[in-house]
């Protein structure tokens, strides 16, 4: 029986080499699907962007502070 069909969309790149063979070593490694390591790899990559913007604002704000 064939996987359901995941509710997402497309996303086609053009990534150097070097990185697709890493990709591809790990996802062998890991017994993962490409996808799934590209959705995990993003999704941290957003996360820690999101907590680095979440640091910047507060201490950009305590300085505001201080400065007044």
């Amino acid at each position: 029986m064939a996987r359901p069909k995941k509710n997402g969309t497309y996303l086609n790149v053009c990534i150097e080499t070097s990185i697709y063979k890493r990709l591809e070593k790990l996802c062998d490694e890991a017994g993962q699907t490409k996808t799934v390591a590209v959705e995990r790899a993003l999704k941290a990559y957003f996360d820690e962007y999101d907590e680095t913007k979440r640091i910047m604002n507060n201490i950009s704000a305590a300085k505001y502070k201080i400065s007044k």
